[in-house]
């Protein structure tokens, strides 16, 4: 049985280049844990349809069991990893711990993940509005107050 074509692919991981060969048909998420060792991003439904595996590409909120690596080839891929600072925790991870936006913290990297890009959108001003940008990560323990509550009490500190 002849044996699937591989492909090199390159791309920047938070902060870190990394460059595989890879199967043609694998996952960014396969990618991230298995070759890089990231465990953040989480292997949830494989479907798109949890949110755990959210990290940002280029920025901007992915689903990364629904992107092919060979899709991030020369990208920039960040994971729940990645940021946190040098003086510690990033301030929407303190925030969660603040409140109690987790429970079993296995959607915990994704919805942070999400939250980030919530955080950055400045049309994003009312609760429900946060509500509905993070319908799609879903959470399991139902910690969803907790974790709109960190998300406006961030933007508020933003506004002042």
């Amino acid at each position: 049985m002849p044996q699937p074509a591989t492909l090199t692919v390159s791309l920047l991981v938070n902060g870190r280049r990394i460059a595989a060969e890879i199967d043609p048909r694998r996952t960014l998420l396969d990618l991230l844990r298995e070759d890089c060792g990231l465990t953040g991003p989480k292997k949830g439904c494989d479907h798109g349809q949890c949110g755990a595996c959210t990290v940002h590409v280029d920025g901007k909120r992915m689903l990364s069991c629904l992107k092919l690596a060979a899709c991030a080839d020369g990208h920039a891929v960040t994971t729940i990893e990645g940021i946190a600072g040098e003086a510690g925790l990033h301030p929407l991870q303190q925030a969660f711990i603040d409140h109690d936006a987790f429970q079993c913290g296995y959607c915990t990297s994704g919805q942070i993940m999400s939250a980030l890009e919530a955080l950055a959108d400045p049309a994003l001003t009312t609760r429900a509005q946060i509500q509905e940008f993070m319908s799609g990560n879903l959470c399991r323990c139902g910690a969803y107050n907790g974790i709109v509550d960190a998300i406006m009490d961030l933007k508020a500190d933003a506004q002042l």
